[in-house]
């Protein structure tokens, strides 16, 4: 059964990571089977004059972080919400813990003001770890980068 948006804002909004680290703006498909959200890399994103100057591009590093934050941070929180079949507004946010990174390959570059799109289908979630096949691609559907992330909520 697909999210409807007022799920989808509860998820949003226990998102933990935050300006200028937070690389989701929205989600487009939620339902216990996957996920698809979106990011645009605004211009004046802290990363780019460093990497590299004169010629900015993406680093690897962040585009891994925006698929864990749309793969397994806000759908991991929506299948905890649906696992303990409460609202996720209703639910003590638990700090999730990305745990896993393993056959990501990068196929692109991702420039400062694309727009891209995650996609993030389920492997297993089991005793709070999700582990989920992600992909991320150009809004022409051009794949960028691919890869397995798997992490756990926490409670500190």
């Amino acid at each position: 059964m697909e999210a409807d948006d007022s799920i989808i804002q509860e998820v949003l909004a226990l998102v933990p990571q935050q300006k200028p680290f937070r690389f989701i703006d929205e989600i487009l498909i939620l339902n216990e089977q996957e996920i698809v959200g979106a990011y645009r890399f605004r211009e004046d994103e802290f990363f780019y004059p460093g990497h590299f100057p004169g010629r900015p591009i993406t680093p690897g590093v962040i585009l891994i972080e925006s698929m864990a934050q749309v793969g397994v941070v806000a759908y991991g929180l929506y299948l905890l919400a649906c696992q303990s079949n409460v609202r996720p507004a209703a639910m003590k946010s638990p700090l999730s813990l990305f745990s896993l990174a393993e056959d990501v390959e990068f196929r692109g570059i991702v420039l400062p003001g694309e727009r891209v799109i995650v996609r993030g289908e389920k492997i297993y979630m089991r005793k709070g770890a999700l582990k989920v096949s992600v992909s991320m691609e150009r809004e022409t559907g051009e794949v960028v980068c691919t890869g397995k992330l798997a992490g756990m909520g926490v409670e500190l």
